[in-house]
């Protein structure tokens, strides 16, 4: 698969205070991804790659099909958004990872996902 400098990602994360537990060393966090088709063609995104790192360094690995129930097809020009969500058992964590996408021809290439940051307000100075 090649590198795909047509597609551009952007990330912004929130902490849910609510839901967490520092007590119980659970913290949660949303993520809202932005995902853009500068191409000329439509592309499908066919299955995700997520490396999550906590703060002492245990890393989970995930790997699905689409992204929240979905193989979203992105059009020319258009920007497809998602919200999930991740428990970490630290307060800082980092997500990276890519995308498979296909294009309208089948042939498959890789979105890579920038490394992002987690962290729970005023956790770092």
């Amino acid at each position: 698969m090649k590198s795909a400098e047509p597609i551009s990602i952007n990330v912004d994360t929130q902490y849910i205070e609510a839901q967490s537990d520092a007590a119980k060393d659970r913290f949660i966090f949303t993520y809202t991804i932005s995902i853009t088709n500068n191409s000329s063609a439509p592309v499908t995104l066919k299955s995700r790659h997520w490396l999550i790192t906590n703060a002492d360094n245990t890393k989970i690995e995930v790997n699905g099909d689409g992204v929240v129930g979905q193989q979203p097809l992105i059009r020319p020009n258009e920007c497809y958004r998602y919200t999930s969500g991740v428990v970490l058992s630290s307060p800082v964590g980092v997500m990276e990872g890519h995308y498979d996408m296909e294009q309208h021809d089948g042939q498959m290439f890789i979105a890579p996902i920038e490394p992002f940051g987690l962290s729970v307000p005023n956790a770092i100075n």
